[in-house]
Protein backbone atom coordinates (compact mmCIF):
# COMPACT_ATOMS: atom_id res chain seq x y z
CA UNK A 1 0.00 0.00 0.00
CA UNK A 2 1.31 4.11 -0.74
CA UNK A 3 0.19 6.84 0.26
CA UNK A 4 -0.80 7.50 -3.95
CA UNK A 5 -3.26 4.45 -3.76
CA UNK A 6 -4.99 5.60 -1.06
CA UNK A 7 -4.92 9.13 -0.43
CA UNK A 8 -8.39 10.11 -0.21
CA UNK A 9 -8.59 7.05 2.78
CA UNK A 10 -10.32 8.99 5.65
CA UNK A 11 -8.43 9.08 9.15
CA UNK A 12 -8.19 6.01 10.74
CA UNK A 13 -10.80 5.83 13.92
CA UNK A 14 -8.72 5.87 17.59
CA UNK A 15 -10.66 3.93 20.01
CA UNK A 16 -9.24 3.56 23.38
CA UNK A 17 -9.68 0.87 25.92
CA UNK A 18 -7.69 1.76 28.44
CA UNK A 19 -10.23 2.16 31.25
CA UNK A 20 -11.98 -1.19 30.11
CA UNK A 21 -9.88 -3.32 28.68
CA UNK A 22 -6.60 -1.61 30.37
CA UNK A 23 -7.98 -1.72 33.63
CA UNK A 24 -8.53 -5.53 33.54
CA UNK A 25 -4.75 -5.74 34.10
CA UNK A 26 -3.87 -7.55 37.04
CA UNK A 27 -3.49 -4.49 39.83
CA UNK A 28 -4.81 -1.64 37.57
CA UNK A 29 -7.94 -1.07 38.27
CA UNK A 30 -8.52 2.78 38.69
CA UNK A 31 -11.18 4.24 41.28
CA UNK A 32 -13.66 7.15 39.80
CA UNK A 33 -11.26 10.22 40.28
CA UNK A 34 -8.65 8.23 38.76
CA UNK A 35 -10.38 7.31 35.46
CA UNK A 36 -11.73 10.45 34.93
CA UNK A 37 -8.32 12.00 35.37
CA UNK A 38 -7.14 9.57 32.09
CA UNK A 39 -10.51 10.25 30.81
CA UNK A 40 -9.60 13.95 30.62
CA UNK A 41 -6.14 13.16 29.27
CA UNK A 42 -7.54 10.83 26.53
CA UNK A 43 -9.97 13.71 25.28
CA UNK A 44 -7.05 16.02 25.41
CA UNK A 45 -4.64 13.51 23.54
CA UNK A 46 -7.27 13.45 20.84
CA UNK A 47 -8.77 9.83 20.70
CA UNK A 48 -11.89 9.71 18.74
CA UNK A 49 -13.64 7.27 21.07
CA UNK A 50 -13.59 6.46 24.67
CA UNK A 51 -14.33 3.00 26.05
CA UNK A 52 -15.38 3.65 29.60
CA UNK A 53 -15.95 0.62 30.92
CA UNK A 54 -18.43 -2.35 31.24
CA UNK A 55 -21.23 -0.83 33.00
CA UNK A 56 -23.12 -4.44 34.18
CA UNK A 57 -19.69 -5.14 35.77
CA UNK A 58 -19.95 -3.43 39.26
CA UNK A 59 -21.89 0.01 40.92
CA UNK A 60 -18.11 1.62 40.09
CA UNK A 61 -18.12 0.53 36.65
CA UNK A 62 -21.66 1.64 36.33
CA UNK A 63 -20.74 5.33 37.86
CA UNK A 64 -17.33 5.61 36.04
CA UNK A 65 -19.13 5.34 32.39
CA UNK A 66 -22.08 7.32 33.64
CA UNK A 67 -19.97 10.03 35.01
CA UNK A 68 -17.40 10.81 31.93
CA UNK A 69 -20.38 10.00 29.48
CA UNK A 70 -21.51 13.38 31.14
CA UNK A 71 -18.67 15.43 31.73
CA UNK A 72 -15.72 14.91 29.00
CA UNK A 73 -16.49 16.33 25.50
CA UNK A 74 -15.28 15.75 22.45
CA UNK A 75 -14.77 12.03 22.28
CA UNK A 76 -17.36 9.39 21.34
CA UNK A 77 -18.06 7.50 25.32
CA UNK A 78 -18.79 3.78 24.80
CA UNK A 79 -19.90 1.45 27.26
CA UNK A 80 -19.11 -2.83 26.74
CA UNK A 81 -22.27 -5.11 26.99
CA UNK A 82 -22.61 -8.34 25.78
CA UNK A 83 -25.77 -9.38 23.83
CA UNK A 84 -28.59 -9.74 26.39
CA UNK A 85 -31.45 -7.44 27.26
CA UNK A 86 -29.71 -6.75 31.37
CA UNK A 87 -26.74 -5.97 29.76
CA UNK A 88 -27.85 -3.08 27.01
CA UNK A 89 -29.99 -1.51 28.96
CA UNK A 90 -27.76 -1.05 32.18
CA UNK A 91 -24.98 0.82 29.33
CA UNK A 92 -27.63 2.87 28.10
CA UNK A 93 -28.83 3.91 31.60
CA UNK A 94 -24.70 4.96 31.86
CA UNK A 95 -24.58 6.42 28.45
CA UNK A 96 -27.85 8.24 28.04
CA UNK A 97 -26.91 12.04 29.55
CA UNK A 98 -24.03 11.82 27.03
CA UNK A 99 -23.37 14.04 24.16
CA UNK A 100 -21.63 11.45 21.42
CA UNK A 101 -22.41 7.65 22.69
CA UNK A 102 -21.72 4.33 21.94
CA UNK A 103 -23.16 0.67 22.72
CA UNK A 104 -20.36 -2.29 22.45
CA UNK A 105 -21.90 -5.42 21.93
CA UNK A 106 -20.84 -8.68 21.92
CA UNK A 107 -20.67 -12.53 21.42
CA UNK A 108 -18.37 -14.95 21.37
CA UNK A 109 -18.42 -16.90 17.83
CA UNK A 110 -15.51 -19.21 17.41
CA UNK A 111 -15.51 -23.00 17.57
CA UNK A 112 -13.98 -22.99 20.70
CA UNK A 113 -16.00 -20.86 22.63
CA UNK A 114 -19.43 -21.99 21.11
CA UNK A 115 -18.38 -25.87 22.51
CA UNK A 116 -17.22 -24.85 25.70
CA UNK A 117 -18.24 -21.49 27.30
CA UNK A 118 -21.69 -20.56 25.18
CA UNK A 119 -23.02 -24.29 24.24
CA UNK A 120 -25.21 -22.84 21.43
CA UNK A 121 -25.20 -23.35 17.63
CA UNK A 122 -24.42 -21.11 15.01
CA UNK A 123 -27.79 -20.65 14.50
CA UNK A 124 -28.43 -19.76 18.69
CA UNK A 125 -25.24 -17.27 17.95
CA UNK A 126 -26.75 -15.21 14.87
CA UNK A 127 -30.14 -15.09 16.96
CA UNK A 128 -28.53 -13.69 20.05
CA UNK A 129 -26.12 -11.34 17.87
CA UNK A 130 -28.60 -9.62 15.54
CA UNK A 131 -31.02 -9.56 18.68
CA UNK A 132 -28.43 -7.60 20.89
CA UNK A 133 -27.16 -5.27 18.35
CA UNK A 134 -31.17 -4.69 17.43
CA UNK A 135 -32.14 -3.79 21.22
CA UNK A 136 -28.76 -1.50 21.03
CA UNK A 137 -29.80 0.02 18.28
CA UNK A 138 -33.42 1.33 19.31
CA UNK A 139 -31.58 3.45 21.99
CA UNK A 140 -28.21 4.37 20.30
CA UNK A 141 -27.59 5.28 16.71
CA UNK A 142 -23.65 4.21 17.00
CA UNK A 143 -23.58 0.86 17.85
CA UNK A 144 -20.54 -1.54 17.59
CA UNK A 145 -20.83 -5.64 17.19
CA UNK A 146 -18.03 -7.71 18.13
CA UNK A 147 -17.68 -11.50 17.32
CA UNK A 148 -15.59 -12.27 19.95
CA UNK A 149 -12.36 -14.57 19.50
CA UNK A 150 -12.95 -13.57 15.41
CA UNK A 151 -9.70 -14.60 14.98
CA UNK A 152 -10.11 -18.29 15.42
CA UNK A 153 -13.58 -18.26 14.18
CA UNK A 154 -14.53 -20.04 10.72
CA UNK A 155 -14.44 -17.71 7.67
CA UNK A 156 -17.85 -18.65 6.29
CA UNK A 157 -19.58 -18.17 9.78
CA UNK A 158 -17.93 -14.99 10.49
CA UNK A 159 -18.41 -13.77 7.31
CA UNK A 160 -22.33 -14.87 8.21
CA UNK A 161 -22.13 -13.04 11.56
CA UNK A 162 -20.79 -9.71 10.43
CA UNK A 163 -23.20 -9.67 7.59
CA UNK A 164 -26.22 -10.10 10.40
CA UNK A 165 -24.88 -7.67 12.49
CA UNK A 166 -24.83 -5.01 10.14
CA UNK A 167 -28.18 -5.43 8.19
CA UNK A 168 -29.63 -5.39 11.97
CA UNK A 169 -28.08 -2.13 11.81
CA UNK A 170 -24.27 -2.10 13.81
CA UNK A 171 -22.15 0.96 12.37
CA UNK A 172 -18.99 -0.79 13.13
CA UNK A 173 -17.98 -4.34 13.13
CA UNK A 174 -15.55 -4.79 15.64
CA UNK A 175 -12.73 -8.05 14.73
CA UNK A 176 -11.15 -9.06 17.70
CA UNK A 177 -7.60 -11.33 18.19
CA UNK A 178 -9.12 -11.97 21.32
CA UNK A 179 -6.17 -14.49 22.51
CA UNK A 180 -3.34 -12.74 20.30
CA UNK A 181 -3.38 -15.80 18.28
CA UNK A 182 -3.31 -14.33 14.84
CA UNK A 183 -0.26 -13.31 12.97
CA UNK A 184 0.24 -10.21 10.44
CA UNK A 185 -0.78 -12.73 7.51
CA UNK A 186 -3.74 -13.54 8.88
CA UNK A 187 -5.08 -10.78 10.49
CA UNK A 188 -4.74 -9.05 7.06
CA UNK A 189 -6.35 -12.21 5.25
CA UNK A 190 -9.02 -11.70 8.14
CA UNK A 191 -9.94 -8.30 6.78
CA UNK A 192 -9.88 -8.84 3.48
CA UNK A 193 -12.05 -11.82 3.63
CA UNK A 194 -14.88 -9.76 5.06
CA UNK A 195 -14.14 -6.93 2.43
CA UNK A 196 -14.46 -9.66 -0.47
CA UNK A 197 -17.10 -11.33 0.87
CA UNK A 198 -20.01 -9.34 2.51
CA UNK A 199 -22.24 -7.58 0.84
CA UNK A 200 -22.95 -4.94 3.44
CA UNK A 201 -19.78 -4.11 4.55
CA UNK A 202 -19.50 -0.99 3.09
CA UNK A 203 -22.45 0.28 5.58
CA UNK A 204 -20.24 -0.46 8.47
CA UNK A 205 -15.99 0.67 9.38
CA UNK A 206 -13.97 -2.44 10.15
CA UNK A 207 -12.21 -2.54 13.32
CA UNK A 208 -9.85 -4.75 14.52
CA UNK A 209 -9.20 -5.24 18.68
CA UNK A 210 -5.35 -6.92 19.15
CA UNK A 211 -3.73 -8.52 21.77
CA UNK A 212 -0.20 -9.16 22.22
CA UNK A 213 0.11 -12.79 23.59
CA UNK A 214 2.67 -13.28 21.13
CA UNK A 215 3.84 -9.92 20.99
CA UNK A 216 2.33 -9.09 17.64
CA UNK A 217 -0.93 -6.85 18.51
CA UNK A 218 0.46 -3.93 16.97
CA UNK A 219 1.64 -5.30 13.61
CA UNK A 220 -1.87 -7.54 13.59
CA UNK A 221 -3.23 -4.12 13.59
CA UNK A 222 -1.37 -2.22 11.08
CA UNK A 223 -1.73 -5.46 8.80
CA UNK A 224 -5.37 -5.05 9.48
CA UNK A 225 -5.35 -1.43 8.24
CA UNK A 226 -3.55 -2.68 5.19
CA UNK A 227 -6.49 -4.45 4.17
CA UNK A 228 -9.85 -1.82 4.72
CA UNK A 229 -9.52 -1.98 8.65
CA UNK A 230 -10.74 1.57 9.37
CA UNK A 231 -10.36 1.56 13.22
CA UNK A 232 -7.76 0.13 15.94
CA UNK A 233 -8.91 -0.30 19.33
CA UNK A 234 -5.95 0.13 21.49
CA UNK A 235 -4.70 0.81 24.84
CA UNK A 236 -2.13 3.43 26.23
CA UNK A 237 1.12 1.62 26.78
CA UNK A 238 -0.36 -1.15 25.64
CA UNK A 239 -1.68 -2.52 28.73
CA UNK A 240 -4.64 -5.02 28.96
CA UNK A 241 -5.74 -8.84 29.65
CA UNK A 242 -2.83 -10.78 30.03
CA UNK A 243 0.41 -9.48 28.12
CA UNK A 244 -2.01 -6.61 26.64
CA UNK A 245 -3.36 -5.07 23.78
CA UNK A 246 -2.31 -3.42 20.77
CA UNK A 247 -0.21 0.22 22.24
CA UNK A 248 -1.91 3.30 21.04
CA UNK A 249 1.61 5.17 20.90
CA UNK A 250 3.19 3.06 18.72
CA UNK A 251 -0.03 2.17 16.18
CA UNK A 252 -0.25 5.82 16.01
CA UNK A 253 3.57 6.69 15.49
CA UNK A 254 4.02 4.00 12.85
CA UNK A 255 1.27 5.24 10.80
CA UNK A 256 2.57 8.91 11.21
CA UNK A 257 6.21 8.00 10.57
CA UNK A 258 5.70 5.65 7.65
CA UNK A 259 2.96 7.98 6.09
CA UNK A 260 4.42 7.36 2.82
CA UNK A 261 3.88 3.25 2.98
CA UNK A 262 0.58 3.35 4.73
CA UNK A 263 -0.96 6.26 3.45
CA UNK A 264 -3.26 6.83 6.62
CA UNK A 265 -3.60 9.70 9.49
CA UNK A 266 -4.60 9.67 12.72
CA UNK A 267 -6.57 12.53 15.12
CA UNK A 268 -3.93 11.86 17.73
CA UNK A 269 -1.90 14.92 19.07
CA UNK A 270 1.30 12.68 19.31
CA UNK A 271 3.65 15.57 21.18
CA UNK A 272 1.13 14.37 24.25
CA UNK A 273 2.17 10.75 24.16
CA UNK A 274 4.52 10.87 26.58
CA UNK A 275 2.46 12.75 29.54
CA UNK A 276 -0.69 10.38 28.50
CA UNK A 277 2.01 7.39 29.04
CA UNK A 278 3.52 8.39 32.40
CA UNK A 279 0.19 9.32 33.59
CA UNK A 280 -1.23 5.87 33.34
CA UNK A 281 1.53 4.41 34.61
CA UNK A 282 1.22 6.62 37.47
CA UNK A 283 -2.28 5.87 38.27
CA UNK A 284 -2.17 2.01 37.25
CA UNK A 285 0.93 2.02 38.78
CA UNK A 286 2.33 -0.51 35.70
CA UNK A 287 5.70 1.15 34.75
CA UNK A 288 6.97 1.53 31.48
CA UNK A 289 9.95 -0.30 30.30
CA UNK A 290 12.72 1.56 29.44
CA UNK A 291 13.01 0.13 25.93
CA UNK A 292 9.53 0.55 25.16
CA UNK A 293 8.70 2.11 21.71
CA UNK A 294 7.56 5.59 21.74
CA UNK A 295 7.80 6.80 25.31
CA UNK A 296 10.08 4.43 26.88
CA UNK A 297 13.03 6.53 28.34
CA UNK A 298 15.45 4.84 26.15
CA UNK A 299 13.25 5.47 23.68
CA UNK A 300 15.65 8.07 22.17
CA UNK A 301 18.31 7.66 24.39
CA UNK A 302 22.13 7.05 22.77
CA UNK A 303 24.77 5.76 24.69
CA UNK A 304 27.19 4.18 22.01
CA UNK A 305 29.72 6.30 20.71
CA UNK A 306 29.03 6.01 17.05
CA UNK A 307 25.39 6.77 17.20
CA UNK A 308 26.35 9.81 19.65
CA UNK A 309 28.79 11.49 17.10
CA UNK A 310 26.29 10.67 14.18
CA UNK A 311 23.11 12.27 16.36
CA UNK A 312 25.01 15.08 16.76
CA UNK A 313 25.84 15.50 13.26
CA UNK A 314 22.80 14.98 11.66
CA UNK A 315 19.39 13.62 13.96
CA UNK A 316 17.77 11.32 11.36
CA UNK A 317 21.42 9.39 11.36
CA UNK A 318 19.75 7.31 14.56
CA UNK A 319 16.28 8.65 15.13
CA UNK A 320 13.64 7.87 12.53
CA UNK A 321 11.35 10.56 14.36
CA UNK A 322 11.59 13.78 16.86
CA UNK A 323 11.52 13.08 20.52
CA UNK A 324 9.42 16.69 20.54
CA UNK A 325 7.03 14.79 18.34
CA UNK A 326 6.10 12.34 21.14
CA UNK A 327 6.30 14.26 24.09
CA UNK A 328 9.69 13.90 25.37
CA UNK A 329 12.13 17.56 25.38
CA UNK A 330 14.92 16.19 23.69
CA UNK A 331 17.29 13.92 22.59
CA UNK A 332 19.24 11.88 25.67
CA UNK A 333 22.83 11.02 24.34
CA UNK A 334 23.15 9.21 27.54
CA UNK A 335 26.69 9.07 28.74
CA UNK A 336 28.50 5.80 29.68
CA UNK A 337 31.37 3.65 29.02
CA UNK A 338 30.51 3.54 25.44
CA UNK A 339 30.38 7.13 24.94
CA UNK A 340 32.59 9.24 22.62
CA UNK A 341 34.83 12.76 22.90
CA UNK A 342 32.28 14.01 21.02
CA UNK A 343 29.22 13.39 23.28
CA UNK A 344 31.39 14.58 26.05
CA UNK A 345 32.25 17.70 24.69
CA UNK A 346 28.54 18.65 23.95
CA UNK A 347 27.65 17.25 26.84
CA UNK A 348 30.25 19.82 28.50
CA UNK A 349 29.39 22.99 25.97
CA UNK A 350 25.43 22.33 27.31
CA UNK A 351 26.60 22.61 30.89
CA UNK A 352 28.35 26.16 30.41
CA UNK A 353 32.45 25.07 29.96
CA UNK A 354 34.70 25.81 27.17
CA UNK A 355 37.67 22.89 27.05
CA UNK A 356 40.58 22.95 25.78
CA UNK A 357 41.17 19.75 23.58
CA UNK A 358 44.05 18.91 26.14
CA UNK A 359 41.73 19.35 29.01
CA UNK A 360 38.62 17.49 27.15
CA UNK A 361 41.68 14.61 26.72
CA UNK A 362 42.42 14.54 30.47
CA UNK A 363 38.28 14.91 31.82
CA UNK A 364 37.78 12.15 29.09
CA UNK A 365 39.97 9.83 30.41
CA UNK A 366 38.81 10.32 33.99
CA UNK A 367 35.05 9.69 32.37
CA UNK A 368 36.28 6.32 31.32
CA UNK A 369 37.67 5.58 34.56
CA UNK A 370 34.16 6.62 36.58
CA UNK A 371 32.14 4.98 33.59
CA UNK A 372 33.30 1.67 34.66
CA UNK A 373 31.95 2.02 38.12
CA UNK A 374 28.80 3.67 37.49
CA UNK A 375 25.97 2.69 35.33
CA UNK A 376 24.63 5.88 33.96
CA UNK A 377 26.51 9.19 34.70
CA UNK A 378 24.77 12.32 35.21
CA UNK A 379 25.45 15.90 34.61
CA UNK A 380 26.58 16.40 38.21
CA UNK A 381 28.78 13.93 37.48
CA UNK A 382 30.45 15.76 34.36
CA UNK A 383 30.43 18.87 36.26
CA UNK A 384 32.10 17.34 38.98
CA UNK A 385 34.77 15.77 36.86
CA UNK A 386 35.28 19.26 34.73
CA UNK A 387 35.99 21.49 38.20
CA UNK A 388 37.93 19.00 39.80
CA UNK A 389 40.45 19.31 36.01
CA UNK A 390 40.22 22.89 36.03
CA UNK A 391 40.61 23.51 39.72
CA UNK A 392 43.72 21.49 39.82
CA UNK A 393 46.94 23.13 40.87
CA UNK A 394 49.40 23.58 37.71
CA UNK A 395 51.89 21.26 39.30
CA UNK A 396 50.19 17.82 40.84
CA UNK A 397 53.56 16.70 43.17
CA UNK A 398 51.24 14.54 45.05
CA UNK A 399 49.16 11.85 43.58
CA UNK A 400 47.19 9.06 45.06
CA UNK A 401 48.18 5.31 44.04
CA UNK A 402 46.17 3.42 46.32
CA UNK A 403 44.39 3.36 49.75
CA UNK A 404 42.68 1.14 51.98
CA UNK A 405 40.22 2.05 55.31
CA UNK A 406 38.71 -0.40 57.77
CA UNK A 407 36.66 0.80 60.80
CA UNK A 408 33.64 -0.60 63.47
CA UNK A 409 31.91 -0.04 66.43
CA UNK A 410 34.61 -0.74 69.12
CA UNK A 411 38.08 -0.58 67.02
CA UNK A 412 40.28 2.08 66.08
CA UNK A 413 40.35 3.40 62.64
CA UNK A 414 42.38 1.71 60.00
CA UNK A 415 43.89 3.84 56.99
CA UNK A 416 46.75 2.62 54.78
CA UNK A 417 47.87 4.72 52.05
CA UNK A 418 50.19 5.06 49.35
CA UNK A 419 51.23 8.32 47.43
CA UNK A 420 53.46 9.17 44.82
CA UNK A 421 55.96 11.81 44.48
CA UNK A 422 57.46 11.67 40.79
CA UNK A 423 58.66 8.28 40.88
CA UNK A 424 58.44 7.53 44.00
CA UNK A 425 56.07 6.38 46.31
CA UNK A 426 55.53 6.39 49.85
CA UNK A 427 52.96 4.55 52.35
CA UNK A 428 51.56 5.38 55.45
CA UNK A 429 49.37 3.07 57.96
CA UNK A 430 47.60 4.53 60.43
CA UNK A 431 45.38 3.88 63.22
CA UNK A 432 45.15 7.70 64.66
CA UNK A 433 41.74 9.75 64.09
CA UNK A 434 38.44 9.42 65.36
CA UNK A 435 37.08 7.95 61.89
CA UNK A 436 38.74 6.57 58.59
CA UNK A 437 38.83 10.05 57.33
CA UNK A 438 40.28 11.55 60.32
CA UNK A 439 42.81 8.90 59.87
CA UNK A 440 43.11 9.62 56.24
CA UNK A 441 43.64 13.54 56.82
CA UNK A 442 46.77 11.88 59.56
CA UNK A 443 48.31 9.72 56.68
CA UNK A 444 48.73 12.68 54.36
CA UNK A 445 50.09 14.82 56.48
CA UNK A 446 52.27 12.46 57.61
CA UNK A 447 53.51 11.27 54.24
CA UNK A 448 53.72 14.96 52.37
CA UNK A 449 55.06 16.60 55.50
CA UNK A 450 52.91 19.43 55.26
CA UNK A 451 51.19 20.13 58.44
CA UNK A 452 47.82 21.59 57.72
CA UNK A 453 44.80 22.54 59.97
CA UNK A 454 41.32 21.79 58.54
CA UNK A 455 39.65 24.49 58.71
CA UNK A 456 36.21 24.12 56.62
CA UNK A 457 35.25 20.13 55.66
CA UNK A 458 32.07 19.43 53.98
CA UNK A 459 31.35 16.21 51.82
CA UNK A 460 28.40 15.99 49.35
CA UNK A 461 26.55 14.37 46.37
CA UNK A 462 27.88 15.58 43.20
CA UNK A 463 24.86 13.40 41.52
CA UNK A 464 21.82 11.29 41.53
CA UNK A 465 21.52 7.69 42.97
CA UNK A 466 22.64 5.12 45.01
CA UNK A 467 26.11 4.99 42.78
CA UNK A 468 26.28 8.75 42.78
CA UNK A 469 29.88 10.90 43.23
CA UNK A 470 30.91 11.67 46.31
CA UNK A 471 31.73 15.54 46.66
CA UNK A 472 34.64 16.57 48.93
CA UNK A 473 35.56 20.14 49.43
CA UNK A 474 37.89 21.20 52.28
CA UNK A 475 39.65 24.41 53.51
CA UNK A 476 43.02 23.90 55.13
CA UNK A 477 45.49 26.51 56.91
CA UNK A 478 49.29 26.36 56.56
CA UNK A 479 51.57 28.85 58.05
CA UNK A 480 49.10 31.48 58.17
CA UNK A 481 47.14 31.22 54.66
CA UNK A 482 44.11 29.56 53.68
CA UNK A 483 44.55 26.83 50.50
CA UNK A 484 40.85 24.99 48.83
CA UNK A 485 41.15 21.66 47.99
CA UNK A 486 38.69 19.55 45.99
CA UNK A 487 37.77 15.88 45.30
CA UNK A 488 35.52 13.78 43.44
CA UNK A 489 35.09 10.07 44.04
CA UNK A 490 31.96 7.48 44.18
CA UNK A 491 34.04 6.84 47.44
CA UNK A 492 33.89 9.39 50.29
CA UNK A 493 36.86 8.60 51.69
CA UNK A 494 38.83 8.63 48.24
CA UNK A 495 37.22 12.13 47.58
CA UNK A 496 38.23 13.32 51.06
CA UNK A 497 42.33 12.49 50.03
CA UNK A 498 41.91 13.87 46.92
CA UNK A 499 40.77 16.94 48.29
CA UNK A 500 43.67 17.19 51.05
CA UNK A 501 46.18 16.44 47.77
CA UNK A 502 44.26 19.02 45.74
CA UNK A 503 45.23 21.66 48.85
CA UNK A 504 48.79 20.37 49.20
CA UNK A 505 49.53 20.55 46.05
CA UNK A 506 48.44 24.13 45.54
CA UNK A 507 50.40 24.45 49.06
CA UNK A 508 53.25 23.38 47.53
CA UNK A 509 53.33 25.29 44.29
CA UNK A 510 52.58 28.46 45.71
CA UNK A 511 56.23 27.76 47.54
CA UNK A 512 57.53 27.24 44.86
CA UNK A 513 56.25 30.63 42.97
CA UNK A 514 57.36 32.33 46.08
CA UNK A 515 60.48 30.95 45.74
CA UNK A 516 61.44 31.62 41.91
CA UNK A 517 60.57 35.14 42.62
CA UNK A 518 62.73 35.41 45.29
CA UNK A 519 65.50 34.20 43.25
CA UNK A 520 64.88 36.79 40.67
CA UNK A 521 64.79 39.65 43.25
CA UNK A 522 68.61 38.21 44.51
CA UNK A 523 70.13 37.94 41.24
CA UNK A 524 70.93 41.26 40.22
CA UNK A 525 72.92 42.23 43.14
CA UNK A 526 74.30 38.68 43.57
CA UNK A 527 75.77 39.49 39.93
CA UNK A 528 76.71 43.06 41.01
Amino acid sequence: MTSESNAAAPPIVIFDTTLRDGEQSPGASMNLQEKMEVAHALALLGVNIVEAGFPIASPGDFEAVREIASQIHGPTICGLARCSDADIDRAWEALKHGKQTRIHVFLATSAIHREFKLRMTREEIIRRAVAGVKRAVSYCDDVEFSPEDAARTESDFLCEVVEAAIAAGATTVNIPDTVGYATPTHMGGVIANLKNRVPNIDKAVISVHCHNDLGLAVANSLAAVENGAGQIECTINGIGERAGNCSLEEVVMALRTRSDYYGRSTSIQTERLVPTSRLVASVTGIRVQRNKAIVGRNAFAHEAGIHQDGMLKEPSTYEIMRPEDVGFSKTDLVLGKHSGRAALADRAKALGYRLSGEQLQTVFEEFKVLADKKKEIYDGDIAALIDQQLNQAPQQEWTLESFSAHCGNNQPPQVKLTLRRGDQTFTEETSEGDGPIDAAFWAVEKITEVPITCKAFRVRSASLGRDAQGEATLEVEHEGQVFRGRGVSTDTIEATIKALLNAINRIAFTKECKEAAAGETESPAASG
